[in-house]
């Protein structure tokens, strides 16, 4: 009964060999993209290396912010249940202090030192005559851009420590007692708030038409941050499931139960759900349209090399968590919530390789061995310093106001 009662994670070796390793991969397949691709002379082959970067740290960015966004909206909705896992989705967001960086950076260079206009033509000197163009440079300019890149990721590491630096209460005993107790719930439903607030101004709106739906920046949709928005928060989810089910197999997590991954496994279904309405809701409307400024988004992702990969998004991230999910003892199963944890986290990181990759290279399509070595070098980052922070206090804020309500929690 001694390992059900750990409260202190231990990295073990065999997860830090992994995570260095992955980061080791991730390296070498940047040096070698960038010798054959980014310095390349041809900047369609240049605009492919830093597409890659692009997507992907932006896709890894907002899973990782998606974990404080959970933790924000569970508080506000005095959602108790949480506590038990609460340390999990708080080690996952401290990866935005260094992803965030890592993704100001690439941006920052695309608008101003690159000028590569195969990925965003509005910074062109021609995009002053085009008419469409013209009318969004109040919107679509570089100052702007940098101004809103730099105090949304800010702002998302600022509040994200805010949050973190008050759980850290929930160790100390003197939080016992009704008066601390309140004091506690208050400060961190006005941080939570504060947090919600940003997160809608930026990627429930402003972030993703910035750095993604700019791209093709003749197009535009009313719905593209929301698709965005719950494509990166179902892998966020999918992502705290996956370390809850494996610090429960490594004997961690005393208080949390079935009911808890249950839990987890419900905003899992319910949003990849939301997902496949978004999905449909734009495509639909644009199909039944038929405007060629709309359409142009979508042609070559349905009709063209982007076909395959376009439509075996919607399989994984629809039929699957539709047909696996649904039933009450697969959202109980550790193999089947790892599996679809793991295929949903793959599914919407093809969605966001289409997002952008579909409008930077249109005329072929194929994930390459840079995409997935880039992918793994973020992936190792996360091995890495998720067990870095988890290991750095208890797993259990046994002193929270809302534990003994997270540990009765039934489903």
């Amino acid at each position: 009964m001694a390992a059900l009662t750990k409260e202190q994670f231990e990295i073990p070796a065999k997860m830090r060999a992994w995570s260095l390793g992955l980061i080791a991969a991730g390296v070498l397949a940047f040096i070698l993209g960038l010798v054959t691709k980014g310095l390349s002379g041809d900047e369609h082959k240049k605009a492919e290396f830093i597409g890659t970067l692009m997507y992907n740290s932006i896709f890894w960015l907002l899973v990782c912010n998606a974990s404080m966004f959970f933790i924000c909206i569970t508080t506000l909705a005095m959602g108790a249940w949480q506590v038990a896992i609460r340390r999990i989705p708080e080690a996952i967001s401290t990866l935005v202090k260094i992803f965030g960086p890592i993704a100001f950076v690439i941006l920052v260079y695309v608008v101003i030192v690159d000028h590569n206009h195969h990925i965003y033509h509005w910074i062109s000197d021609e995009a002053k005559e085009d008419p469409v163009l013209k009318g969004k440079l109040g919107f679509l300019n570089p100052t702007f851009y940098l101004i809103w890149t730099t105090l949304a990721i800010g702002l998302w590491m600022l509040l994200g420590a805010r949050m973190r630096k008050l759980s850290e209460e929930a160790d100390d005993a003197a939080l016992r007692g009704e008066e601390p107790g309140k004091s506690f719930i208050w400060r961190n439903t006005v941080s939570a708030s504060l947090f919600i607030v940003w997160f809608a101004l930026t990627v429930g709106s402003t972030v993703p038409w910035l750095w993604m739906m700019s791209i093709d920046a003749h197009w535009y949709s009313t719905m593209y941050s929301w698709y965005t928005f719950a494509s990166s928060f179902v892998s966020g989810m999918s992502l705290i499931a996956l370390w809850v089910i494996y610090l429960k197999n490594k004997g961690y997590l005393q208080y949390a139960n079935e009911e808890h991954l249950h839990d987890v496994g419900k905003f899992m279904f319910a949003f990849s759900i939301f997902w496949t309405y978004l999905w449909f809701s734009q495509f639909m409307l644009i199909w039944y349209a038929n405007i060629p400024e709309e359409t142009v988004y979508f042609k070559h992702r349905v009709d063209g090399p982007y076909k395959g990969i376009f439509f075996l998004n919607l399989i994984i991230n629809f039929v699957c968590p539709l047909l696996i999910l649904m039933k009450r003892a697969a959202k109980r199963n550790y193999t089947l919530m790892t599996f679809m944890a793991v295929l949903i986290i793959f599914g919407h990181w093809i969605d966001f390789y289409q997002m952008v990759m579909g409008s930077i290279r249109k005329e072929d399509a194929g994930i390459s061995w840079l995409d997935f070595g880039i992918a793994a070098f973020f992936v190792g980052m996360i091995i890495f310093f998720v067990g870095k922070a988890l290991a750095s206090k208890p797993l259990t804020p046994k002193y929270h106001p809302f534990m003994k309500e997270s540990i009765i929690h039934h489903t």
